[in-house]
């Protein structure tokens, strides 16, 4: 099994709720799950740790990120202001390419959801959020979406307050012909609402699921 598969197992089971906030990532444990070396464990632990769904603590080991209610109350917050920056540089300026892409994005998203799919909804959710910051050709605006859509993605598979993900391909949709259509107003107004809907979706008082053993969430 490739760096790849194990890292998209993980997060599946982080997405679904197998995985709980602070569950202890045991590179042995894991290594003998998906039967490989302890080596490509750790790399795809520090893959994970990069895209802010992994803490690694020294001396300590790994264990799934543990995102706070402030925490998802902050990040949701700060995606509105720089999501909000992204669409105002973007409205009237998609180029016909850059509205077909980003339609492909939805359309994928659609399928997804009709598949249940549920890492590559959220994935794929993100991807289009990172596309508009894409399309501004500012790195900052990258630089700072892509963490703060990472952090988004591990807090909605852990506090979302309905049974399945759904980011919204029709509010997504409805951005990128508002977008195509010049309306300052009614763009931000619509991303404004979708980051909204995103954060009312999640219950910020609910308690986490305890820990699982790593060998039974992982068993091939």
């Amino acid at each position: 099994m490739d760096s790849s598969e194990i890292a998209e197992r993980i997060w599946l089971a982080i997405a679904q709720g197998r995985l709980a906030p602070g569950a202890r990532l045991k590179e042995e444990e894991l290594a003998e799950s998906f039967e490989v070396g302890r080596a490509r464990i750790r790399s795809v632990l520090l893959q994970l740790s990069r895209e802010g769904l992994v803490d690694i603590i020294p001396n300590k080991g790994a264990q799934v990120a543990a995102p706070g209610v402030q925490e998802a109350r902050d990040v949701f917050y700060l995606r509105s202001t720089v999501e909000t920056r992204v669409a105002a540089q973007l409205t009237g300026q998609l180029t016909p390419q850059a509205a077909d892409d980003l339609r492909d994005i939805v359309r994928r998203e659609r399928e997804a959801i009709a598949d249940g799919h549920l890492a590559d909804v959220i994935r794929l959710s993100g991807l289009f959020h990172l596309k508009l910051a894409e399309l501004t050709g500012s790195s900052v605006l990258q630089s700072i979406l892509r963490d703060l859509i990472s952090r988004s993605s591990l807090i909605t598979a852990v506090y979302r307050d309905t049974g399945y993900f759904n980011c919204g391909p029709d509010e997504h949709d409805a951005i990128v012909e508002a977008l195509m259509g010049g309306n300052e107003d009614e763009v931000l107004r619509l991303v404004s609402e979708h980051i909204e809907h995103l954060r009312a979706d999640l219950n910020l008082t609910s308690e986490q699921q305890p820990v699982k053993n790593l060998r039974d969430i992982f068993e091939l």
